[in-house]
């Protein structure tokens, strides 16, 4: 597939409400979690709420940086919180916990990860939020561990990804939990290799139809500001094989050489990593992500999507204000990384694009369109209070099942550069829809 350069889609009139409150959005109090940092709010959280059957689990850090789990059943307020016995040094914001339930109602736990050895628990019986002790998935490679993350196939069965190695030097791998074992396998001991030269920065979602999507930028060094160019794969069997979006198979591990370069956009564009993808019902995948136009110094929300035969890119956003990635480390940038859901009723696709940003007060805000071809997009605010550095995370198994959109809410400081805030600790809300319209949850 050949890359395509700086093709964008610029909104110029009103749109139609596709995420519209004509119902105040319901917020569901949890308990209050630690916020003088994003650690239980940053984008990369896969995931920190999510629905099994009628039951949803969340997790969070309180206080005083204990894992916390909770569960409520559907339709109640009412939430079972349990503080584990485990910690998370919370100073460090990549220290984030993941969660998610197998085929059969084991949670699966891990935390406290930034270069350091696993830390990976279950649940000791189906629903439990009584955790077992911490163990080894493979035990290979699971000596720098960063950036945990699961997901659920639609047999049951878990996928596992972590970075091994640091940034700018390190390899994607891959673990799949066999539900009938109940033990985890490797899948990919290198998916994508960053040749001790420079690391992939990646966004991964399942599709209905169990296909596996990531997306990934490059980054050569620990500076933020070498993310460069956006690249896809795709795979059809749990991660076994590989595809380009032309259909033709990598030769692993995937390599800057091999790699498909959807879209290219140089070093210094203010391009951020580790943001959001999701699939419509027909496996069609939209990447969330934003960076600086040539020729402007004002970063831009877009939209990157394939339509089956040519990668397009939205521009989402008229934003006004620069800002610079430049520097190691967690940034206090005054946008979020934004998050993507997908409806698609036959020809119909209508997009939600979860945001925060200081133009709009740093609420909880969305935009929305149902015609990407236009490039119209419309914006609501879902909080009427600021949010300061929260990024989106939701409850992908409910949207998937139901398209109802539950979202992870908190208030969170960050300093630059893996500093504290003074904020105290914060409440923890699922943010919850008042009504559905078009195939999108109405907020």
């Amino acid at each position: 597939m050949a890359a395509h350069r700086f093709r964008f889609l610029f909104s110029t009139a009103a749109l139609c409400t596709v995420l519209c409150a004509v119902a105040a959005p319901r917020l569901l109090p949890v308990g209050e979690g630690w916020a003088r940092n994003t650690i239980n709010t940053t984008v990369f959280r896969n995931n920190a709420l999510v629905t099994h059957l009628e039951t949803q689990y969340i997790a969070y850090y309180d206080a005083e940086q204990y894992v916390v789990l909770g569960k409520r059943r559907s339709g109640s307020s009412r939430w079972t919180l349990q503080r584990t016995p485990f910690k998370g040094r919370c100073n460090d914001a990549h220290n984030v916990i993941s969660i998610m339930l197998d085929g059969d109602g084991y949670v699966h736990v891990a935390w406290d990860h930034h270069g350091d050895t696993l830390r990976y628990a279950r649940g000791k019986t189906p629903g439990s939020l009584d955790l077992g002790p911490p163990e080894n998935m493979t035990g290979r490679n699971e000596d720098n561990v960063t950036y945990p993350e699961f997901y659920r196939l639609p047999g049951g069965n878990l996928l596992f990804v972590y970075r091994a190695g640091g940034s700018g030097n390190g390899n994607m791998v891959m673990n799949r939990y066999d539900l009938k074992a109940r033990r985890w396998v490797r899948v990919q001991e290198v998916l994508i290799d960053g040749e001790r030269q420079r690391n992939a920065y990646w966004q991964l979602c399942v599709d209905p139809l169990g296909g596996i999507h990531c997306s990934w930028v490059w980054r050569e060094t620990s500076d933020v500001a070498t993310n460069h160019d956006l690249c896809y794969a795709y795979s059809p069997d749990e991660g076994r094989t590989w595809k380009r979006s032309d259909g033709s198979t990598y030769t692993l591990p995937i390599r800057a050489a091999n790699a498909e370069y959807i879209w290219r956009i140089p070093q210094k564009s203010e391009l951020i990593n580790q943001t959001s993808m999701t699939c419509d019902d027909r496996g069609m995948p939209y990447i969330a992500t934003y960076w600086r136009p040539e020729g402007t110094n004002v970063p831009q929300y877009f939209l990157v999507y394939f339509d089956g035969s040519t990668w397009h890119a939205s521009q989402v956003s008229q934003r006004t204000t620069p800002f610079s990635l430049s520097g190691a480390g967690t940034k206090k940038i005054p946008i979020a990384r934004p998050r993507v859901v997908v409806s698609r009723r036959g020809k119909h696709i209508s997009i939600g694009y979860i945001f925060r940003d200081v133009e709009r007060g740093s609420r909880v805000s969305v935009y929305s369109t149902s015609s990407l071809a236009s490039g119209q997009w419309q914006v609501t605010d879902l909080t009427g209070f600021p949010v300061d550095s929260w990024e989106p995370t939701y409850d992908t198994e409910l949207w998937q099942r139901k398209k109802i959109l539950n979202i992870f809410v908190q208030r969170s400081g960050q300093g630059d550069g893996e500093t504290l805030t003074d904020l105290p600790p914060q409440q923890v809300y699922v943010l919850q829809p008042a009504r559905r319209y078009s195939g999108i949850s109405r907020i």
